[in-house]
Parts: C-alpha cells; sequence; structure tokens
C-alpha cells in the first residue's frame, strides 16, 4: 500500500522533496498529489514548472534537486510513484476503500490545515486528508507558517484532536548540520518519524553533550 503525499501551496518545497526522497529510499510506494497554489510556490522556488503531462520529467528534476538549488544532486528512482491529478475529485485516494497506510501533507499552508480541519475538500488534497482521517489512518501535517495566529493554532489543535500527528517545519540544530540540506532532511526525518518510516536523514540525540559539533 502507498503512502500519499500531499504538496500545498506553502513555502518549503525542498521538505517535500525529501519526505519523497526518503519514502522512494525506504523502499515505500507514493501516491502524490501536487496542488495548483504548490505548483506557483514550486515554480518561485526551483524555476521548475510542474506539468501534468510532463510529471514524471519534473518531478525527477525536482527531487534531484538540493535544497540549495544546485541540480544533480541526488539520484532518484520513480517507480514506486503514481501521480494524481489535484482537480480530480474521482482519484483513486479520494475513497476510503482505496488502500493507503496514510497521508503526509508537507508543506501544509494554512490554508490547507484550515481546509482539512472544516472538512472543505475543495481538491483532492483536502479530499484525501478527510478521507485518511475518517478512515482512522496515519496523517501527518507539516505546517510551514510563522507567526502562528489563534485561529490556525485552533485548527491545528481541531487536527490534533482527530488524529493527525502536527509536526511544524522547525529545523533543530543538535543533529550537527553544517549545511541547509541537513535542516531540511532534520524536519523531512521527523515527519517521517511521525509516519514510522524508518530512514538516516538525520543524526538523533542519544544523551551525548556536544555530539553535534563532532559530526561538523
Amino acid at each position: 500500500m502507498p503512502w500519499i503525499v500531499g504538496v500545498s501551496g506553502a513555502s518549503g518545497t525542498p521538505y517535500a522533496a525529501a519526505v519523497l526522497r526518503g519514502l522512494l529510499g525506504a523502499g515505500e510506494a507514493v501516491d502524490l498529489v501536487v496542488s495548483r497554489a504548490s505548483r506557483l510556490t514550486l515554480l518561485d522556488e526551483t524555476g521548475i514548472s510542474f506539468r501534468d503531462a510532463h510529471w514524471q520529467d519534473d518531478l525527477r528534476e525536482w527531487l534531484a534537486r538540493g535544497a540549495d538549488g544546485k541540480p544533480g544532486t541526488f539520484d532518484v528512482d520513480l517507480s514506486g510513484v503514481r501521480y494524481w491529478n489535484a482537480g480530480d475529485l474521482a482519484a483513486g485516494p479520494s475513497s476510503g476503500s482505496y488502500p493507503a497506510k496514510g497521508m503526509l501533507i508537507v508543506p501544509a499552508s494554512t490554508a490547507c490545515v484550515a481546509g482539512v480541519a472544516l472538512g472543505l475538500s475543495k481538491d483532492l488534497l483536502q479530499r484525501t486528508a478527510s478521507v485518511t482521517l475518517k478512515e482512522r489512518r496515519t496523517l501527518v501535517v507539516a505546517v510551514r507558517e510563522t507567526p502562528l495566529n489563534g485561529q490556525t493554532l485552533r485548527h491545528l489543535v481541531a487536527l490534533d484532536d482527530a488524529g493527525a500527528s502536527v509536526v511544524p517545519a522547525s529545523p533543530a540544530f543538535y543533529a550537527g548540520a553544517t549545511h541547509i540540506q541537513d535542516l531540511v532532511d532534520f524536519v523531512a526525518g521527523r515527519v517521517l518519524d511521525a509516519a514510522g518510516v524508518e530512514h538516516g536523514l538525520y543524526r538523533r540525540w542519544r544523551g551525548e553533550l556536544g555530539g553535534g559539533t563532532t559530526q561538523q
């Protein structure tokens, strides 16, 4: 069964790329939903136009790019990816009978958070998140916004109450980061941790002070 990855319009497309690489590297199948707003963010942050008719070429270019924007940084195998158009509300993931392990929304905009918390289902991303909650499957929401107002905080509490894991895109520094990719991979790793997917994206805390500096 696949993990469904939803990419919303928040800034942070490198987070999504790192999560996708982590899932594929762990041998997981992935169903991908890219919102209309996220295509604008992807174009702005990477210069890549994500096109339905050429999604494999565009996704390969995106996932191969490092967080610093350097192309060809990673080798990627897309054989485990299935793509669904965000406007296709008849797509497989829109139904609870479609088999899936759960869903990861990364990055999650405040508009996406609100839509999922309120059950709006205005596109396939939101509909799939609603299905994930009603089927009691794993839902991880990597919210990327600052500061957060009271309305968004209430929506996040509602998602937590509904059983979702809220994972703010908040990098830590104890893992000995020396590059922007390290900070991105830490957030991606915490998203995968919440989903129970094994990975080696960051150095874990082992109770030893100064351990991060030895990695530099």
